[in-house]
């Protein structure tokens, strides 16, 4: 359902010319949990942000449940974006000014779900990652570990196919990290969510049931485990 084909990706970096990907190729299937990992300057934010629509790509192709990235508007970007796709971030990225159900309700505004519905959902959904009875806490309010199951809530929402989660566990103590990837883990086999995650915790790997390498911009390893 994500297809990368021989992606390449370069920018100018002064005189410089960084290639931050070189010739990348992977496709990932309805329902996996994978994680694409690697050292710093290795690439896989940078894949994280193609395949998210944040960025485009210099040469190759992307597609998304069978279509092609390449070519499309901002306007059709952002509608793969909003319709395709979920977002986790290390940050957490939550409006301060607005409750945890606000943030979570949120994204079903931006797809003109009715009020009835986004209500129903946003509850259901804050009460299945472990929420219930805190919708009205602003982010100020909630521990880190909170503000990060207030941002899988939102993310997960919309119903996405994917989750893209970009060094998600980054400013969690190691307890909390595990316990927002034992609730990744929950959503994949609940709602057979994809999760795509950019790391180099080698926490997030050892959750993953698939690993994928990369070192300057390409891919050297890419293993299956089991589940």
């Amino acid at each position: 359902m994500i297809s990368v084909t021989n992606v390449q990706k370069q920018y100018r970096d002064g005189d410089t010319t960084v290639h931050a990907l070189r010739g990348v190729s992977l496709s990932i299937e309805q329902g996996e949990f994978i994680s694409i990992a690697g050292p710093s300057g290795s690439g896989k934010t940078t894949l994280l942000n193609l395949i998210g629509c944040i960025d485009t790509a210099t040469a190759g192709e992307i597609s998304i449940d069978g279509r092609a990235v390449a070519g499309c508007g901002k306007r059709e970007l952002a509608a793969i974006r909003r319709e395709k796709l979920g977002f986790v971030f290390q940050s957490f990225n939550l409006i301060p000014v607005l409750t945890a159900f606000e943030n979570v309700a949120f994204s079903l505004t931006l797809t003109g779900t009715p009020d009835a519905e986004a209500r129903e959902r946003t509850m259901r959904i804050l009460d299945e990652v472990g929420l219930a009875g805190m919708e009205d806490r602003r982010p100020s309010q909630l521990s880190g570990g909170q503000q990060q199951r207030v941002a899988v809530a939102r993310a997960l929402v919309k119903e996405p196919t994917v989750v893209l989660a970009d060094e998600p566990t980054a400013n969690l103590d190691s307890r909390t990290g595990h316990a927002i990837l034992e609730l990744m883990v929950e959503m994949n086999r609940r709602h057979n969510t994809t999760f795509v995650f950019s790391t180099h915790d080698q926490m997030v790997m050892d959750y993953a049931r698939r690993l994928t390498m990369l070192h300057d911009g390409e891919i050297v390893s890419d293993e299956r485990r089991s589940a």
